[in-house]
């Protein structure tokens, strides 16, 4: 059975550690805001040594290990919250002790490169995690049908979560934390929805979530931190539903991703594919669409992309490790997770 952390309430911490990038100095009052922004729920905040830390990775990884080890084995703490990604979490995999981190299981929250710790964790022990949003962006009121990490966590373990297809997305640019530290809004500019690229029937299919960002957890493939056959062996019976979002590679880096995925078996136990929306470059005649049909397309299960996981706002909560039913028609799109 996947294994969820109970539902935080008033009182509760959340730790901010760095295991990946830390915080500049010209971010930091955007720290300050998204402290707040956690804090208006009656959680307390625990900041990390490293958060300030600079370069590719916030410290040694040794330091970056340590820090990550003590909130999620801390009793106190019932959520960690990473301020964003970053480059290279992927050197932190060996010097985890991974039994350790699911004793007592506290919800990990993330995306972009904490997904490369998020992913492992559920895999290798069955640990329910979070792919949403990251601190920095935890000010940003969430649009329905989407919902905020902050309300997953408070979900008790056999709930339900509906969510959908965001109505608009924000199709270019971020928002210059520096300068506008306490935004709040999302700028979302063109309309949004999920297609299906394989075929026009109607999806209505069920299977237990995994996933991440593509271009760090593609590298887990084939190495004892990526091993899904496993995790379906042991926890997922009615298959996976495995979703994948690019941070920013261009439509032929993606076209490899995925065949290498598919030739390591992540795609065997799937029965959907969900792929994130991108603003990764195309190449000419040769579309992030066009990835998906040719990587993925004859897989024989449902292949959606567009969906709304990824580094294009806003951003849906995906638990890993949940009972996911993805429903998808010409009426529109749903994705309910219940954490059994």
């Amino acid at each position: 059975m996947v294994r969820y952390p109970r539902p935080l309430v008033p009182g509760d911490v959340v730790a901010v550690p760095a295991p990946s990038a830390g915080v500049e100095e010209r971010h930091r009052a955007r720290l300050d805001v998204a402290v707040a922004a956690v804090r208006s729920h009656g959680w307390g905040v625990r900041l990390g040594a490293l958060v300030d830390g600079t370069g590719i990775a916030s410290g040694p990884p040794a330091d970056r290990a340590r820090e990550l080890t003590a909130f999620l084995t801390d009793p106190d703490v019932r959520a960690v919250v990473p301020p964003w990604g970053g480059e290279i979490a992927l050197d932190l995999l060996p010097l985890l002790d991974w039994d350790a981190l699911a004793a007592d299981p506290t919800w990990f929250v993330g995306f972009s490169d904490i997904s490369t710790l998020l992913l492992p964790l559920t895999l290798r022990t069955g640990v329910a995690t979070l792919h949403g949003q990251n601190l920095m962006d935890t000010p940003y009121r969430v649009p329905a049908p989407l919902v905020p990490w902050t309300d997953v966590v408070t979900t008790a373990p056999g709930a339900t979560i509906t969510q959908g297809a965001a109505e608009r997305y924000r199709a270019q640019g971020f928002d210059d934390y520096a300068q506008h530290p306490d935004v709040d809004a999302f700028t979302l500019d063109t309309p949004g929805g999920w297609t299906r690229v394989d075929d026009d029937d109607p999806v209505e299919v069920s299977g237990r979530l995994v996933g991440g960002c593509l271009e760090t957890v593609s590298h887990l493939a084939g190495t004892p931190y990526g091993d899904v056959a496993a995790f379906a062996d042991a926890h997922a019976p009615e298959g996976l539903v495995v979703y994948l979002e690019s941070a920013g590679g261009d439509s032929a880096d993606v076209t490899r991703r995925l065949l290498a995925l598919r030739y390591a078996g992540w795609f065997e136990r799937a029965t959907a594919v969900l792929l994130g929306r991108t603003r990764g470059a195309e190449h000419p005649g040769w579309t992030h669409h066009d990835a998906a049909r040719h990587a993925l397309g004859d897989l024989g299960v449902p292949v959606l992309v567009d969906v709304d996981c990824g580094h294009v706002p806003p951003h849906l909560a995906l638990v890993n490790g949940a009972l996911a039913t993805v429903r998808h028609d010409a009426g529109g799109s749903t994705l309910t997770q219940r954490l059994v």
